[in-house]
């Protein structure tokens, strides 16, 4: 299993470009010597995850970095990190020739191409409790995939074109409503068969397949602004419960590999977490020692702690208190303000203690009641602090009508990868 994870991570690394679909390599092996055992595509669905979660080229490191440089949570250490560098300067100076943002887009669509292709597999098995384990795992890490491209782009692939005749694209709410859909599909497949324990054996630890499918659910449906779906699918969600990407000595965490255990790409930003000074943490809210560290003796004084603080700290796929502040917010915006502040101080009350993960602000209470924007206002800083690093900052600036002025980007540029490849490439955004 180990050999097959390591072809398909190599292959997919050396081959992931443009959403042409065309992922083809003459030296690799062919689809029909691939895709037809469980044990083939069951490596091929890990390989997936290796894929999206490890290294520099992985879709961790570059939606934090990405999202972490344009929203201000992180600070540059190396000019010569020409990527980065464009990124914390933003504006037009971030153009289709960035490598970060090239390595999101062709990881997004090479997980969600080969996830079609191990779903497709999964129908044809006999083992229906194995194929619903495997088909809502890729589900996972292909909802991840088109809701990067939907955060940070304004339009999102919407075919399996060819290289001859190019990918079509649709608007990115569309995106996210697609993942919706998918996620349903796998749910109900789920519900029929429940994830076997020889699936779960198969693959790497730190799954809970279907709570993470209604995790992504809730958030999705959130950023679609189909409020009433976040609110009831985030109420299903099991708060004791997390799921995360695991690292070992081999794969690491991205995050530390190329930031933390370097100290010469990027450090976090400062104790502000990068928010203006009306919305920067307490100094006895216990997620800011959580998420940075000091140095009192070597710059820069604030470090890299939470999720990137060693080599084999895993990364979460959704955060519980995430789904916290999904109610918290909906109801707010339904005008069930009582609601939204007691679901919004659950989150300011948490103890780390308390947390599957370990992240608490433990603060008391915010003493209601509060104007309607005034409590969304509170609700999007909680969000910031609580999701720090997660790669959520963007999205959540444009939703809650953050000023342009606190963010280096609005959307990303599409690739040249892309649009050198493909005709139906968009009109990149002006900002």
């Amino acid at each position: 299993m180990q050999k097959i994870v390591a072809g398909i991570c190599l292959f997919s690394t050396l081959f992931a470009a443009s959403c042409k679909k065309d992922f083809t390599s003459p030296s690799a092996a062919r689809d029909e010597d691939v895709f037809t055992s469980t044990q083939a595509v069951t490596g091929v669905a890990v390989g997936l995850q290796r894929i999206y979660s490890s290294g520099r080229a992985g879709s961790v490191y570059n939606l934090v970095a990405a999202n972490g440089f344009s929203t201000n949570e992180l600070s540059l250490r190396n000019e010569g990190n020409i990527p980065e560098f464009q990124l914390s300067v933003g504006g037009g100076t971030v153009d289709g020739t960035n490598t970060i943002l090239g390595n999101l887009w062709a990881n997004s669509n090479k997980v969600i191409f080969d996830a079609n292709r191990v779903i497709a597999y999964a129908r044809t098995m006999d083992d229906k409790a194995y194929a619903s384990g495997l088909t809502g795992y890729v589900t996972i890490l292909k909802a991840l995939a088109m809701g990067n491209m939907a955060m940070y782009w304004t339009n999102v692939p919407d075919s399996t074109g060819s290289l001859e005749q190019g990918a079509t694209f649709t608007d990115r709410l569309a995106g996210f409503n697609k993942i919706i859909v998918w996620i349903d599909e796998a749910l109900a497949l789920a519900a029929a068969n429940p994830p076997s324990a020889g699936f779960m054996n198969n693959i790497p630890a730190g799954f809970d397949i279907v709570n993470t499918l209604q995790a992504l659910k809730a958030r999705y449906a959130l950023f679609a602004g189909n409020y009433p779906l976040a609110l009831t699918t985030a109420q299903k969600v099991d708060l004791t419960k997390s799921s995360v990407f695991t690292y070992d000595a081999v794969f690491t965490n991205p995050i530390w590999e190329t930031a933390t255990s370097t100290n010469n790409v990027f450090q976090v930003i400062d104790s502000t977490l990068g928010l203006p000074v009306a919305l920067q943490p307490d100094l006895a809210d216990k997620r800011v020692p959580f998420y940075t560290s000091i140095n009192a003796t070597i710059l820069p004084r604030y470090r890299i702690r939470g999720f990137g603080a060693d080599r084999q700290t895993p990364f979460p796929i959704y955060l519980p208190g995430e789904i916290t502040l999904i109610k918290a917010e909906v109801y707010t915006r339904q005008d069930d303000l009582a609601t939204g502040l007691a679901e919004l101080n659950k989150i300011v009350t948490k103890s780390p203690a308390a947390d599957p993960l370990g992240v608490g602000a433990d603060l008391p209470a915010i003493s209601g009641p509060l104007s309607k924007e005034a409590q969304l206002t509170a609700i999007y800083q909680h969000r910031c602090i609580e999701l720090y690093m997660s790669g959520l900052k963007m999205e959540d600036m444009r939703r809650f009508g953050r000023p342009l002025t606190e963010r280096k980007r609005n959307y990303f540029p599409y690739p040249f990868s892309e649009r050198d490849n493909n005709p139906n490439t968009p009109k990149d955004p002006d900002l």
